[in-house]
């Protein structure tokens, strides 16, 4: 990657590019399916304005514990806690998924969960599903109050289609698109939710150096101009070590490290736990 190192430039002027309020706890979660437990004891919290990356080796937990956070999941024991903009705090354990998204929590998934037949458009206006007033009646008649709704809704998603620079594709079906555009639309769609906290869960998986560049490049720009606090999954630890301001590590379910990328890379722990031996060391 060519991208800035966000950890190195912050320590460079004794500062960090985040605030210190926590917009995230997560408290001793602990999620078990049958006899398997994906997560033991896990704690972390995200602060507003930071690129929060969740690393770990394949079935490490990652997935499990942003399907928490949005509500898919519902954890067996801990807390996971939200503040909004207004200072008021949720607690996301006992929400539906629903009243998650309205709260400003979007995510992207590991395998595209788009809607193949419909438009980047139309898929985008979907992202704005929690954002519409309207009801039968007034979407019946489309007119007045729910027409210029439309309008403005329209007018969001359009910036979203100039910001991800996909302005020649907006009408095309999703499944005509190259694998890397169809993340890019799955970005967009969570954009338009107008997200306070982002969950993004493999962006970059199977894409080229191109590809992973200009997504790197989106995410950066859509924690620095939108103002949009990330959590990042992501198994390219060149990615992580440009983008992310902290990092935890799973392993097992569990927590084994916490810290700026370069604490990170170097603990014994995440060595081992990537590669099998601590005499290694990762090539981030």
């Amino acid at each position: 990657m060519t991208l800035s190192n966000r950890s190195t430039a912050a320590g460079a002027t004794g500062a960090d590019t985040q605030t210190d309020v926590a917009m995230l706890r997560v408290q001793d979660v602990t999620l078990s399916f049958g006899g398997v437990t994906a997560l033991l004891d896990v704690g972390f919290e995200v602060r507003r304005g930071e690129i929060f990356a969740l690393i770990g080796p394949n079935g490490a937990g990652k997935t499990s514990m942003l399907n928490c956070i949005s509500g898919l999941y519902r954890p067996q024991q801990g807390s996971i806690r939200f503040t909004d903009a207004q200072g008021a705090s949720h607690e996301l354990t006992r929400l539906k998924p629903s009243h998650i998204a309205r709260l400003g929590i979007a995510r992207t998934f590991q395998n595209i969960e788009l809607f193949r037949h419909m438009s980047v458009l139309d898929n985008l206006m979907l992202g704005r599903h929690v954002h519409m007033r309207g009801n039968v009646f007034t979407c019946g008649l489309y007119w007045g109050r729910q027409q210029q709704e439309e309008i403005a809704h329209r007018e969001r998603v359009e910036d979203i289609i100039d910001f991800l620079e996909i302005e020649n594709i907006r009408h095309k079906p999703v499944g005509t698109l190259a694998y890397g555009l169809q993340k890019r639309v799955e970005l967009g769609r969570a954009l338009a939710l107008d997200p306070a906290l982002l969950l993004l869960d493999e962006p970059m998986a199977g894409m080229n150096v191109e590809e992973k560049e200009d997504m790197a490049r989106f995410i950066l720009d859509t924690n620095q101009e939108r103002d949009v606090t990330i959590i990042l999954i992501e198994h390219d630890m060149g990615v992580v070590m440009d983008i992310s301001d902290r990092v935890t590590v799973l392993d097992f379910g569990r927590k084994i490290s916490e810290g700026r990328p370069e604490q990170v890379r170097n603990d014994p722990l995440v060595i081992q736990a990537y590669l099998g031996e601590e005499q290694f060391q990762l090539r981030w």
